[in-house]
């Protein structure tokens, strides 16, 4: 109402937000210290280098973590105590074999021995959010240990440690097998076999015990799986494993009865998995295969928890249906007659947690399992050197037989007999009727054994969801090792074939059949009027057929299908391959040669030279077929590498030159010829840095050292090479002193004195460990000589003992100069002191 008021508003709060980025609502977070270095599993804390493809958190979030599954790890024990497993820990999961009691605690020793049991338990069911350590996978699952590692390993102790409760254990987890040493072909015994067959059929109130198991680590001996009659067993999950970039770890076996993949460690520069440790400790050094079957053995009792009627069979086709090749890099990637991918390296591919559940949740079990054996030739066969031997046979997969018929194939084995004077040299391939090709077996350079192979199984899995009937092709190659005669030759005996599979399709997928058409639905242009009137006759008589009311296969879209198969679809849910006139498939995914192309869900050939691609251009290859390079640039494969750039052999890429490069060509070594001043590393030249100087990836330069190294590999004063001046290198540390009971002492070709340990008996020296200044107790010190508490033979007499006859022996100790005996000193110590 004041006159001098011109304007009024009412004022309101307003809401103003700080302009800063915001972490993601949905991120999972956890109070476990080692949370933030579980790469592995989750993108979260400002984490650059992870990797979160396994959708393990997504399945947490779909409220499934494992509870009431109870999963046991077959191996040296677990540490029952851990505050990180105390609350998930389950006795009547457990068992010691070694020591035939209910107490599956590892023994200790200074080295820690017995830690794998306990590092694998941690990665399954370490509780969450108890402020320790990490995050298992199932982390409200139960979890035992069974201890039978340490100690004579027997057929008798194997079958007990499988026949541990199966109505009771879920899951059992065993990351280990026979030697992974190139030459070593085992499996197991006659007792281990019933114990897995028992759980199969009765294990879980008759769903059937799951056995799931490391594929191996005898990459760098050039092993193969298949010579593993753990991981080559149709009873038993196999897993292998990949480095976080995708690679294959220096580790990995190869074989055909992988069946999925997991993220573990690579490299020693590479990340590596956190898990917890003896002592109630927690380490960051778990590695290998036995990182990657206890991380599926949580995925699944996840799934198990989401669906806890799942049969063995069932899980193995749950994982072969979600797994997926994503960013694996094999040279092998093949897509099955089934529409799938597969590697020898990765099976599958990565696992998928969140898929499985929801996969789970709404599974119907799969169909009976049959068996048939589809052939057995029994003709011998000579194996010449550098030739191969093949043999073909056809089956109709017992279709005469109900209770045997396979139509749709799980896993596929070939038992076979052969005599070879080096069983490492043979090579051995089969393939299915639908054109896939498995390797049975790989040269194995150490295998120098002439005991060939004695109804050896081998088995794969790249088949699954194949056709079976049809013509088999096995082919056996020898590539004689020049420590051998050529001459001497081998023979195939006998082999067999055995088909596993179902009679009916496994995945009993409805759709709807209302469907005006019975083609496949592809997007085409405008067809001519001609053409438009023989396609609508075609479609007006196809209308008159009996419509067919049965499933369709998986990758049929909501418009029906004609029939089970993945070729009598009327749309595809991912995309169609072929032609018209060659005819049309649903495929999960475009095989090699192939995009696929979203808008009109079909699969379309690459440019020459792509084995991948994102479009049909010259320029859009992502990788190349053999023979080409691909160049990162243009996105190009070329048959030569431009200049300015040289062929890496390895990766098959055209990589550009560094510019501190002389030249960018790779000589004989296939290093990089460098500028002075610069030294080769991987496809670059790195700058050659000053004493006292490391070169650091984060900053790419020189930083200097901590100031007790002279010469290191990292900033910290654990990185040191050698010692600064002043310094001493002490137990691997470079220290101002060395600690009480150590002395220096120069070592020729070392810029830094060494710290090395006094005798046992000093507390100090001086020079040598040997110059004693101070002595520990119960010992005096006697020039330079630490001795037990003694009393001379002058100041204190012995009694019944003649003095004379002392004196006289102790004359000759000293005559024959054996005063440095601490036998002698103590009991002539006078006589002994005079000589000095």
């Amino acid at each position: 109402m004041d006159p001098k008021v011109k304007w009024l508003q009412q004022q309101e709060v307003k809401r103003r937000v700080k302009r800063h980025v915001r972490g993601d609502p949905h991120l999972i977070h956890f109070n476990d210290p080692m949370w933030s270095k579980m790469w592995y599993m989750h993108c979260g804390d400002k984490n650059n280098h992870c990797r979160s493809e396994m959708n393990i958190p997504a399945a947490w979030q779909r409220g499934y973590t494992g509870k009431n599954v109870v999963v046991t790890i077959l191996d040296d024990g677990i540490e029952t105590s851990h505050p990180d497993l105390v609350q998930n820990y389950d006795p009547q999961a457990s068992y010691d074999v070694n020591d035939n009691d209910c107490d599956p605690s590892p023994r200790y020793d200074a080295s820690n021995e017995n830690k794998h049991g306990t590092r694998c338990a941690g990665q399954v069911a370490a509780k969450a959010n108890n402020s320790n350590c990490i995050v298992g996978i199932a982390y409200n699952a139960r979890i035992g240990g069974v201890r039978m590692l340490d100690g004579d390993v027997t057929d008798v102790v194997e079958a007990k440690s499988l026949g541990i409760r199966p109505d009771y254990i879920d899951i059992y987890s065993a990351s280990w097998g026979p030697d992974d040493d190139g030459k070593t072909v085992d499996g197991p015994g006659e007792l281990a076999k019933q114990a897995f067959e028992y759980g199969i059929k009765k294990g879980r109130k008759g769903l059937g015990s799951i056995f799931v198991w490391a594929s191996g680590n005898g990459g760098r001996e050039g092993d193969y799986c298949s010579c593993d009659g753990y991981t080559n067993s149709i009873y038993t999950i196999s897993i292998s494993s990949s480095t976080d970039s995708g690679f294959k770890p220096w580790y990995l076996e190869e074989c055909a009865s992988t069946l999925a993949t997991t993220y573990s460690s690579g490299a020693f520069y590479e990340q590596k998995i956190v898990t917890t440790d003896l002592r109630h400790g927690c380490t960051e050094g778990h590695t290998g295969t036995s990182v990657s079957a206890p991380i599926v053995t949580g995925i699944i009792a996840l799934a198990l928890e989401a669906n806890p009627s799942l049969t063995w069979r069932d899980v193995q086709h749950l994982i072969v249906k979600t797994s997926r090749p994503l960013h694996l890099k094999a040279n092998d990637w093949k897509t099955n007659g089934a529409g799938r991918k597969v590697s020898h390296l990765y099976g599958y591919g990565l696992v998928n947690a969140e898929a499985i559940v929801m996969e789970a949740k709404k599974w119907k079990k799969a169909p009976t399992q049959h068996v048939c054996i589809g052939s057995s030739d029994r003709t011998p066969r000579d194996i010449h050197a550098e030739q191969t031997v093949r043999t073909t046979t056809v089956t109709n997969a017992c279709a005469n037989h109900y209770d045997q018929r396979v139509v749709y194939l799980e896993h596929v084995i070939v038992r076979v007999s052969i005599e070879h004077p080096r069983r490492g040299d043979l090579q051995i391939n089969l393939t299915s009727p639908s054109g896939t090709e498995s390797q049975l077996l790989a040269r194995r350079v150490f295998d120098i054994s002439n005991e060939g192979f004695k109804n050896w199984e081998f088995m794969t899995v790249h088949c699954w969801g194949e056709k079976a009937e049809g013509e088999w092709t096995l082919k056996i190659h020898d590539t004689p090792s020049h420590m051998r005669n050529p001459e001497r030759r081998g023979k195939l005996k006998e082999w067999s074939l055995i088909l596993y599979g179902t009679a009916e399709h496994p995945y009993n997928a409805t759709s709807s059949h209302h469907s005006q058409s019975r083609m496949l639905e592809i997007s085409t242009p405008k067809m001519e009027p001609s053409k438009a009137a023989v396609f609508q006759s075609q479609m007006e008589v196809v209308e008159e057929e009996e419509e067919y009311t049965g499933p369709c296969h998986p990758e049929c879209g909501n418009k029906g299908c004609d029939g089970p198969n993945a070729d009598q679809c009327l749309n595809c849910i991912h995309y169609s391959l072929g032609s018209v006139k060659a005819g049309r498939v649903c495929v999960s995914s475009c095989p090699s040669g192939y995009f696929g192309d979203n808008a009109s869900r079909r699969c379309r050939r690459c440019q020459k030279g792509c084995e991948t691609c994102t479009g049909r251009g010259r320029n859009q290859c992502t990788s190349c077929r053999r023979g080409f390079y691909h160049h990162q640039e243009t996105n190009a494969c070329v048959v030569f590498c431009p200049a300015g750039f040289y062929a890496d052999e390895s990766q098959k890429l055209c990589l550009e030159c560094h510019q501190s490069c002389k030249k960018c060509v790779s000589d004989p070594d296939k290093r990089i010829l460098c500028k002075d001043g610069f030294s080769p590393l991987g496809a670059g030249c790195l700058p050659e840095c000053q004493p006292g100087m490391y070169f650091s990836k984060e900053t790419r330069k020189c930083e200097r050292c901590h100031a007790s190294c002279q010469t290191c590999v990292g900033p910290g004063k654990e990185a040191c090479i050698q010692c600064a001046k002043d310094f001493h290198l002490h137990e691997w540390r470079c220290v101002p002193a060395c600690s009480q009971g150590f002395y220096s002492e120069a070592v020729p070709d070392l810029p830094s004195k060494v710290c090395r340990r006094c005798d046992d008996s000093c507390s100090a020296c001086e020079g040598s460990r040997d110059n004693c200044v101070k002595c520990k107790e119960g010992f005096n010190l006697r020039i330079g000589s630490c001795i037990t508490n003694v009393t001379c033979m002058d100041d204190s007499p012995i009694p019944e003992r003649s003095p004379s006859a002392f004196k006289t022996l102790c004359e000759i100790v000293k005559s024959k100069k054996l005063c440095e005996i601490k036998l002698f000193v103590q009991l002539c110590c006078q006589t002994c002191l005079m000589a000095g």
